[in-house]
């Protein structure tokens, strides 16, 4: 969009908008020759930017379209605008300064122009001064960019003026996160983004940030290193995709249950994006709370386990407790296995573990020994704290829970005729 300053004025101001041409779609076309009645109808396209003349060498589909106003622009994207002042007088004009203001709802921003030139400026008859200004927009909502001009007349009375091009910064994507909470200390963090524009656009990047406390695995390739999606992850308007990561804790937080509630700032997720044209845009959000860590009086984890074993091999696995109580503890550890038909494992354990004092962590080993294929549930996995009579069982529907794949080997049967 051009504004040109009134012959009142000894210099002309015009601010274009720099940005890429869209795609529009042609419609019916009607090719006729010039002489035909059907021109009219081809006439009428016009006002589309797309005249009954050049319809003949036009090829189905969409051309590219020049803007026409200021329009909108998508948070993230960068705004790029020329401005230029132009003398056009036969005179000089002294003491010359643009200056250039962003404003949104809430804040107000200045666009610096020429940071280099020294200010103000004399223009000489037919001269021009003029930049471009870019800024990254980082709010929805109304923008208005508000140009100033100052100078003097050659009688030394200094004059100003301004114009004002208002414009829209929608919403190019909308993300939804959900953190799953494992009973060890990883954090599973599924990120799920939108296309809510209009026109399609490619994920070139999207990154989960950790803070200095975390430390991110993402969980978005196939075991040969490709990538779960396409090649360019586009998404057309209205679609989204699911983003999965790991996050674990670093260091000596992840050791003590107290610190491990009070770091729940997990990173950022870091988003760019291109449109259908190439056009460039970038969006971070702000820092991603993790759920509030919760922990009962007992903690149990599986150290090492193995995930494919033979059916009837005695199966040995570590385990950890740890007691996150504010009491010491003592405490006896038992497995029994219901000997039946159903029975998926053989196998027993009843054991006391030494004292464990608040904080404290100790590790033992369990046997035993599948008879059945499938998935094998280890349960019940019984811990008694002595001392205050506390019983702990670790049933199916708890978060302690061991899930063995069981295989068997066949040996392979020839008939013998």
């Amino acid at each position: 969009m051009e504004m040109v300053e009134p012959d009142s004025h000894l210099v002309a101001l015009k601010v274009m908008r720099l940005m890429r041409p869209t795609l529009v779609g042609l419609g019916p076309v009607v090719t006729c020759e010039p002489t035909d009645l059907v021109q009219r109808f081809s006439n009428s396209q016009e006002s589309d930017g797309m005249s009954g003349a050049c319809a003949e060498t036009l090829a189905a589909g969409q051309v590219l379209l020049l803007p026409q106003s200021f329009g909108s622009i998508y948070l993230g994207e960068t705004f790029a605008s020329y401005i230029c002042v132009h003398n056009t007088t036969p005179n000089p004009v002294e003491c010359v300064t643009v200056k250039a203001d962003l404003q949104s709802n809430t804040s107000r921003i200045n666009l610096s122009m020429h940071e280099n030139a020294k200010s103000p400026v004399v223009l000489p008859p037919g001269g021009t001064i003029d930049d471009v200004i870019r800024y990254e927009v980082k709010e929805i909502g109304t923008h208005i960019l508000v140009c100033e001009v100052n100078y003097s007349t050659p009688a030394g009375y200094a004059q100003s003026l301004r114009k004002f091009f208002k414009f829209q910064v929608l919403k190019p994507l909308d993300v939804k996160t959900k953190f799953y909470n494992a009973e060890i200390d990883e954090i599973y963090l599924e990120a799920q983004i939108q296309n809510v524009t209009t026109s399609p656009f490619c994920l070139e990047k999207v990154e989960l940030d950790g803070s200095e406390d975390y430390s991110v695995t993402p969980l978005n390739t196939l075991p040969n290193g490709e990538s779960v999606f396409t090649v360019k992850h586009m998404l057309q308007p209205n679609n989204s995709c699911q983003f999965l990561y790991c996050i674990k804790p670093k260091g000596d937080i992840a050791k003590n249950v107290d610190t491990l509630r009070q770091f729940n700032n997990v990173g950022k997720l870091d988003i760019v994006w291109r449109s259908n044209l190439g056009e460039k845009g970038r969006l971070q959000t702000s820092q991603l709370q993790r759920l509030p860590f919760e922990c009962k009086t007992l903690r149990l984890e599986v150290l090492d386990a193995k995930n494919t074993i033979k059916i009837g091999t005695i199966f040995t696995f570590n385990c950890r407790v740890t007691n996150t109580s504010e009491h010491p503890m003592k405490v006896n550890v038992r497995l029994a296995a219901k000997f039946s038909p159903d029975s998926q494992y053989t196998g027993c354990a009843d054991f006391m573990m030494n004292f464990l004092q608040s904080g404290e962590s100790a590790e033992f080993p369990l046997s035993v020994c599948p008879s059945k294929l499938g998935l094998v549930k280890i349960t019940p996995l019984v811990l008694t704290n002595t001392i205050q009579n506390e019983q702990f069982t670790m049933k199916t529907s708890s978060m302690f829970l061991l899930l063995i794949r069981i295989t068997i080997m066949i040996p392979q049967l020839i008939r013998i005729s």
